[in-house]
């Protein structure tokens, strides 16, 4: 990596720290110490949510016309203003507006530090540069979690205001880290010419939406996220409560084999991955998966001992991990490399806007269907996984040789294959 791409990463690292210091007790914090009920927990987690749908849609045209580096920079003061505003909220309209700060600068630095790392990156080293940032948002999440449940305590709110604390100054190492880098001058939109440039700024959608392989992509990123991300803390948390009869302490467990997987696996996984055509790989995690929801149903269904039970559980998780890691050097890349040279921005908030969606989808839908609906649930999501890999295949369909497996490239370029849209025919 050069000297960009390390700043880069790093920043991007601490920032996951911060955010793993809160994450994992927000509900409980807004719930119980700060004493404003479940319902107002859940509007708080629902507002962070909406916030960033609402802010998503606008990025990526700013990100084009004015580059990825103000974005970042105005994301992470946003969300340090919001992390502090959230350390001290003590009434309901307090922690609804901490949440929208948070939620809305959080959303904008997805898609922008995406963006960052495309301009820093040849092809070649693209899918390393994503399955880096993958592997390291994993580990920050998990030490920052580790981390802050040893210093919580219920019954002082005092260490919940450091945790906030923590993560509001780990989001302005961010801004500060990311104000060094010297983003290349050949990249973006400034560099282009002028009546490429005004593209970047208007008709994006609509080209976009005119781009069969890229619309293909992100209904398949919606099935993914909807899948797999969505159920975590929602859907299958209740499933394995509820039905498999896991205990609450065994779901952290869960969550810390699937980072575990991840961060032990996440460089073998790439050298096996990177070689191989990015339609494949995709369908094999869609396999995997479905293996997982499988896995799950004899936890909840199989009628095995409780000690079997739980290792099913935990095995889902970590199946989901392995899923993961093929995943983070495969999707992120290929939206930069479908995406011409003047909407990258645009590309890459258009998919960070779908995950959330899907993010948002998920919980709501799974849920209820995980602690009441146990068999429907399990099979609802078996065929969802096997979906993944029916649309992965019929989305290599779409791709040039060279998208679907970058090591062909004949040649080094900034764009592994200039796709345009399709032109829309006027109505």
């Amino acid at each position: 990596m050069g000297a960009a791409m390390r700043r880069i990463q790093a920043g991007n690292a601490l920032s996951a720290f911060g955010l793993g210091f809160t994450v994992p007790y927000l509900y409980v914090y807004v719930a119980q110490v700060r004493d404003l009920g479940a319902g107002t927990a859940g509007a708080v987690l629902a507002v962070f949510a909406m916030a960033a749908l609402v802010v998503l849609p606008f990025t990526g045209r700013v990100i084009d016309r004015r580059g990825p580096l103000p974005v970042v920079v105005g994301g992470a003061v946003l969300a340090a203003v919001g992390a502090v505003a959230m350390g001290v909220a003590a009434t309901v309209p307090a922690a609804v507006l901490a949440a929208v700060l948070l939620g809305a600068g959080t959303a904008v630095m997805q898609p922008a530090l995406a963006t960052m790392i495309v301009w820093c990156s040849e092809p070649s080293a693209r899918t390393r540069a994503f399955a880096t940032q993958f592997f390291l948002q994993n580990l920050g999440l998990g030490l920052g979690g580790l981390i802050g449940g040893q210093l919580v305590d219920v019954g002082r709110p005092g260490s919940f205001t450091l945790l906030f604390g923590v993560e509001a100054a780990m989001f302005l190492v961010l801004a500060a880290v990311a104000g060094t880098v010297r983003l290349p001058r050949t990249s973006g939109a400034a560099a282009l010419p002028k009546e490429m440039a005004a593209r970047a700024g208007g008709g994006g959608l609509r080209a976009l939406l005119g781009h069969r392989a890229m619309v293909q992509l992100c209904v398949l990123g919606f099935v993914l996220f909807f899948a797999c991300y969505g159920q975590f803390e929602s859907g299958l948390a209740a499933y394995g409560t509820e039905a498999a009869g896991i205990d609450p302490s065994t779901l952290g467990v869960a969550l810390a084999a699937n980072t575990a997987v991840i961060v032990v696996a996440q460089f073998v996984v790439l050298r096996l991955v990177e070689r191989r055509r990015r339609s494949r790989v995709v369908a094999s995690v869609g396999l995997i998966w479905a293996l997982a929801w499988v896995i799950a149903g004899y936890a909840g269904l199989g009628h095995g001992s409780q000690t079997m039970a739980t290792a099913a559980f935990i095995s889902t998780y970590a199946l989901f991990g392995l899923g993961e890691s093929m995943l983070s050097p495969t999707v992120a890349p290929l939206v930069a490399d479908l995406a011409p040279e003047e909407m990258v921005g645009q590309y890459n908030a258009a998919f960070a806007l779908v995950k959330q969606l899907a993010l948002a989808v998920g919980p709501a839908v799974g849920g209820p269907m995980g602690a009441a609906l146990h068999g429907p649930y399990i099979v609802t999501f078996v065929l969802f996984s096997l979906g993944v890999s029916v649309l992965a295949l019929r989305l290599g369909r779409q791709l040039t040789p060279v998208q679907d497996q970058p090591s062909l490239a004949p040649q080094k370029s900034r764009v592994v294959a200039v796709h345009k849209p399709e032109v829309v025919a006027a109505s």
